[in-house]
């Protein structure tokens, strides 16, 4: 393994890593603390979401730099693509409608249950898987 291949995995688990906790473990946790309310939980979230987002787009911008430095086989350029691609769905067409939805329940707004939120999910869902097969190949080169 290279030292770009190395410097890639690594960033691809950190990303994995943050998405697992943010996402599956700190998102559904903090609606069952006592004395969270909705507007409170979505305030948070957009709070924590942003910074992860940020964090996210930083690391992919990463990723990219390393496998083009790199010269990787095309099955992890492919797999590089794919993980951003995901990202770039979720940060410029499922965010700001979960932001926009958001933003009308803060505002006292009764709204349904998204089924933009369940967009994100599937997205972060294969985000994940993205990246668990994306480093794991980074890890076989």
């Amino acid at each position: 393994m290279n030292a770009t291949s190395a410097t890639a995995s690594a960033v691809v688990f950190l990303w994995l890593g943050m998405v697992l906790a943010i996402s599956f473990l700190e998102a559904p946790l903090k609606f069952r603390a006592p004395g969270v309310t909705i507007p409170i939980g979505l305030g948070i979230g957009r709070l924590v979401f942003r910074a992860l987002n940020l964090v996210e787009a930083v690391l992919a911008a990463v990723v990219v730099a390393a496998v083009a430095v790199g010269r990787p086989p095309a099955a992890v350029v492919a797999l590089t693509a794919v993980t951003v691609l995901l990202l770039a769905v979720q940060l410029g067409v499922i965010r700001p409608r979960l932001n926009r939805r958001s933003d009308r329940v803060l505002a006292g707004e009764e709204l349904p249950r998204s089924r933009d939120h369940v967009y994100y999910v599937v997205f972060e869902t294969a985000k994940v898987i993205a990246l668990t097969v994306l480093g794991i190949s980074l890890l076989a080169q």
